[in-house]
């Protein structure tokens, strides 16, 4: 347990600096290591044919976020089809099948990092490092850079004493049009957070894990000689290759995911405690420090705080009763886990990597208490306890307007956010995500487990419901962890989850950043005494009562179907 409560005090400590820091980025702020970092972007941005002094409203930041994920998503979808006639791959790794590769383009294009294949046998060093680390370090700071166009909607807008801020026009109505409203210039906000914040940090944690012994090579695995006869095998191949870097990117960008199929559980991951810290600070750190960035950015520290009060307060509630779970289900207390790490580090690895949009496991979660794993679905369908970098803020906004128009209606004041009112053409919008989440999880899932042939189930009954409902909902969610034992390398996994992912990604990103401009648009009215002030502990208990009944409720028949009447189905009779 000491090592759990090391890992949250250290995020807390590391993610304040870090939080500043990132405000300072997005803002434009200068920085004294300007020379190197500017050397750096300015050939990137003349490649890119963009002025990072040049706003953008809405319309446009979003067609820039979905013009390079549809770039992006075509690259490393060509890599998986034909890596085998590509270099770097000394094993000698053959072509994905489209629809695999289609599948894994998309989910590390959303930063899910789901694996319907074992990276080290199914992919080679280029497609690793390129499709595969590539997105890692992009896809993030793509959602971050939503986040932050997003927070300066809510706000009016750029400033004008934001660094490159760009003027707009007012309207004769004394705001400006929701399509105008300068959001910032989506090209300079991620590549100065590729540059300057996440490629810097995985440098230092790719050197960190190498000193633990993670392999960072491109050389190819030696060949071993297997010590029991009996095993059929003459020789195995011990596959090596640049893990270090991608096992750094994948934990600070809450992508998730592993080079090997077992991820974190298989020592050459993940060799010694020390790494296995690492990796689980990695999950938290950067996801706290954009809470962090919050107080900094829009300038309004008590909000930065009443969201941090939110989030940690989940997180360790999550944390301890997932622990408390696993250690207390005795008859298959060690199943499915590293005996050198145990049941505590391995409960909360499941914990921290599903209240963040991470993935990794250094456990199965299919082998853990039933319970256990009904802890990790709360914390997907919640999606915002820290959640992915960008994308878990994102949705907590969504829980805020929600919280605001639901006690605004409870009080009988008008509900406004930052003196700006929220109407219907808003609640519209939220709307359409507060429906989206059931219609697809439940809709797949109850299509597929109608579908036998199709589902590949290995336990039929009570748990086999929780594996195909956790696979659906883990794309949906952008997380990318899974209840192994689904036969998921088929057409109709690959297609279906594929469909999850998508509408779990883009419109969870765009309708709010929608939602802000129109916000920023409208003419904001001073806060008095009968505002409703969402920076209080009151507010806050009232915004974390709505997400249980707005997100758990909800699903509560699938949970029962699931993992609690799984959990009934093991007591002694």
């Amino acid at each position: 347990m000491i090592d759990v409560l090391l890992v949250f005090a250290a995020a807390l400590a590391l993610g304040w600096p870090l939080g500043h820091y990132l405000a300072r980025v997005l803002r434009g702020e200068p920085s004294r290591f300007d020379g190197l970092f500017l050397w750096i972007e300015r050939p990137i941005y003349r490649l890119l044919g963009t002025d990072p002094a040049r706003g953008m409203g809405w319309r446009g930041y979003a067609a820039a976020f979905a013009a390079s994920s549809g770039a992006l998503l075509l690259l490393a979808w060509l890599v998986f089809i034909t890596q085998a006639w590509l270099p770097l791959n000394p094993d000698g790794v053959p072509n994905m099948r489209w629809d695999l590769a289609l599948h894994t383009a998309v989910s590390f294009l959303t930063n899910t990092n789901q694996q319907h294949y074992s990276g080290q046998a199914q992919l080679s060093y280029l497609a690793q490092m390129v499709a595969v680390t590539g997105l890692q370090v992009v896809t993030p700071l793509m959602a971050l850079g939503v986040l932050a166009a997003t927070l300066r909607g809510l706000f009016g807008g750029r400033r004008p004493e934001d660094s490159a801020a760009a003027q707009v026009a007012p309207s004769p109505e004394g705001g400006a049009r929701a399509d105008a409203v300068d959001v910032g210039n989506y090209w300079a906000d991620v590549l100065r957070l590729a540059v300057r914040v996440m490629l810097p940090l995985c440098l230092a944690w790719a050197l960190l894990l190498t000193s633990q012994g993670v392999p960072s090579t491109l050389s190819g695995g030696p060949v071993a000689t297997p010590l029991d006869a009996s095993a059929g095998m003459s020789e195995q191949k011990i596959p090596l290759g640049p893990v270090a870097p991608m096992v750094a990117a994948k934990q600070l960008g809450s992508n998730g995911g592993g080079w090997y199929g077992p991820n974190s559980s298989v020592p050459l991951e993940n060799p010694t405690p020390l790494s296995n810290f690492l990796e689980m600070l990695a999950i938290l750190l950067v996801p706290v420090g954009v809470i962090f960035m919050i107080g900094p950015f829009t300038r309004r520290p008590r909000f930065g705080l009443m969201v941090m009060g939110c989030m940690l307060f989940m997180s360790i509630v999550s944390t301890g009763a997932m622990i408390w779970v696993e250690g207390a289900d005795a008859p298959a207390i060690m199943e499915g886990k590293e005996v050198r790490l145990g049941v505590t580090a391995s409960a909360a690895w499941a914990s921290l990597t599903t209240q963040v949009n991470n993935g990794s496991v250094n456990m199965m979660h299919d082998s853990a208490a039933p319970l256990t794993g009904l802890g990790a679905m709360a914390n997907m369908l919640i999606n915002a306890i820290w959640g992915g970098v960008g994308c878990g803020l994102q949705q907590f906004l969504v829980y805020l307007l929600l919280g605001v128009f639901i006690a605004g209606l409870m009080t009988g004041r008008s509900p406004e956010l930052f003196g700006r009112k929220i109407e219907a053409p808003e609640i519209r919008l939220l709307a359409v995500l507060v429906l989206l989440q059931p219609l697809v999880l439940l809709g797949l899932t109850a299509a597929t487990l109608a579908m036998p042939d199709a589902s590949g189930v290995s336990n039929p009954g009570f748990h086999g419901i929780s594996q195909v409902f956790y696979e659906y909902l883990s794309a949906f969610a952008n997380n990318g962890s899974g209840f192994e034992g689904l036969g998921d390398a088929t057409y109709w996994w690959n297609l279906s989850a594929t469909a999850a992912l998508l509408l779990g990604r883009f419109p969870g990103l765009i309708i709010p950043l929608a939602v802000a401009a129109l916000l920023a648009a409208k003419r904001p009215a001073p806060e008095t005494a009968g505002s409703l002030r969402v920076e209080t502990p009151t507010f806050a208990l009232t915004l974390l009562a709505i997400i249980v009944i707005l997100v758990l409720l909800q699903f509560m028949p699938v949970l029962v179907l699931g993992p609690v009447a799984d959990h009934l189905s093991l007591l002694p009779r």
